[in-house]
């Protein structure tokens, strides 16, 4: 007969069946609107400030280059959070509302 050893066994005393904790998964309201808002004008800040850059609008190209800057940084966080809450809602491995930090 083989040795084994106990010390490292799992038994049934040692598995917890019941969880003392409730997996709250609900859509953070508030902070899926903030990232859909930074979506929304990031995009709207670089396509403004493309067209005031190549247009001269606003006086030279450098108002509409800054403006379009602002946008993108605006712009990345939008759409890093709200493909986020997107991948959550939509039950993808590794996704949840968890991952979106409060406000």
């Amino acid at each position: 007969m083989a040795y084994v050893d106990h010390a490292f066994s799992i038994t049934d005393d040692d598995i917890m069946m019941e969880t003392s904790y409730t997996v709250n998964n609900r859509p953070p309201i508030k902070e899926i609107a903030l990232a859909i808002s930074l979506l929304v004008f990031g995009a709207v800040g670089i396509i403004v400030g493309l067209i005031m850059a190549f247009n001269h609008v606003g006086g030279d190209r450098v108002h509409g280059l800054f403006f379009a800057i602002l946008g993108s940084i605006l712009f990345i966080p939008g759409f890093y959070y709200t493909r986020i809450a997107y991948y959550a809602y939509k039950g993808y491995k590794g996704f949840s509302f968890s991952n979106i930090p409060a406000v």
